[in-house]
């Protein structure tokens, strides 16, 4: 039997490519609150000597995750009608996503989460995974909550929120979370830690007169860390106060704002914002002081 060039060809970088394909998934950490963005981060590499398009094909999306809870019980994503745009990986390279994995899997029930990445290659019509990876999801200890209504003027006039600070002790340190949720509808619009905090130290919190959040809590000796979020759960700004010779707390201003007095402010990153990553291609959430 003969074979023409363009076969032999073709057959060579079939063969390649299905050796030289790696995906490789990792995170962070391996515990987490209920809730917090899980930011997987997933490696695609080849070798085949050319590049490659990585495309959705036939009704197969090129990209996905299997996600396993408790019992073998594979998870089905929130949305099925999600669609990442191709993708051209040259020859030797390798690209890297950061995905938000609480914005696309119901992975807020406490337990193991058993997470595995794959890629479809519409050439070999083949799919690549990486290793299974194990990520835990728990519950944290509350310190302080407390429920307000959302202003006339602002979207969602009338309805309630929740704000919730948590902490969670980490094998080195303790970070403090925030959460911010309607407990009339059961919707939680975000949650997130505001940094490290020592734990012998209570954070302060006050509400302003537009019902936001201000929180003050003890990152490191003698610093503080400042945070301002909005009814939506939004990082409206996030400074560090040092202790001079008052320690930093939070007073109610004459008109109902809430300021800072005491100690030097240090390091400002005012109006610093959270947005939910939706696509692959997108970067991630702001990251917390601690991740």
């Amino acid at each position: 039997m003969k074979f023409s060039i363009s076969t032999a060809l073709f057959c060579f970088v079939v063969a390649t490519a299905h050796a030289q394909i790696q995906v490789e998934l990792n995170f962070k950490r391996v515990q987490y609150i209920a809730h917090e963005p899980i930011l997987a981060t997933v490696r695609i590499a080849h070798n085949s000597g050319r590049d490659i398009d990585l495309r959705d094909d036939s009704g197969q999306h090129w990209f996905g995750f299997e996600i396993n809870a408790g019992e073998g019980r594979l998870l089905a994503p929130l949305r099925s009608d999600t669609v990442e745009p191709a993708l051209h990986v040259g020859a030797g390279q390798t690209v890297t996503r950061k995905i938000n994995l609480t914005s696309l899997f119901p992975v807020h029930d406490f337990g193991a989460y058993h997470v595995r990445a794959n890629v479809f290659f519409a050439d070999l019509n083949k799919y690549f995974y990486s290793t299974t990876k194990v990520v835990q999801v728990n519950d944290a200890r509350p310190i302080w909550q407390k429920t307000v209504g959302v202003p006339e003027g602002m979207p969602g006039a009338g309805e309630a929120r929740t704000y919730s600070l948590l902490s969670n002790r980490f094998v080195d340190h303790t970070s403090l979370y925030v959460r911010v949720e309607n407990r009339d509808t059961g919707v939680v619009y975000t949650t997130y830690s505001l940094g490290r905090i020592i734990a012998s130290q209570d954070p302060q919190a006050e509400i302003d007169r537009a019902n936001q959040l201000h929180v003050l809590h003890c990152a490191s000796p003698r610093s503080w860390a400042y945070s301002h979020v909005g009814l939506n759960g939004e990082l409206l700004a996030h400074s560090t106060f040092l202790e001079t010779k008052s320690r930093p707390r939070l007073r109610h201003t004459s008109d109902g704002s809430i300021a800072v007095n005491g100690g030097m402010l240090d390091a400002p990153t005012a109006d610093a914002r959270r947005h939910p990553a939706q696509k692959l291609s997108e970067r991630p959430p702001a990251q917390s002081a601690d991740d």
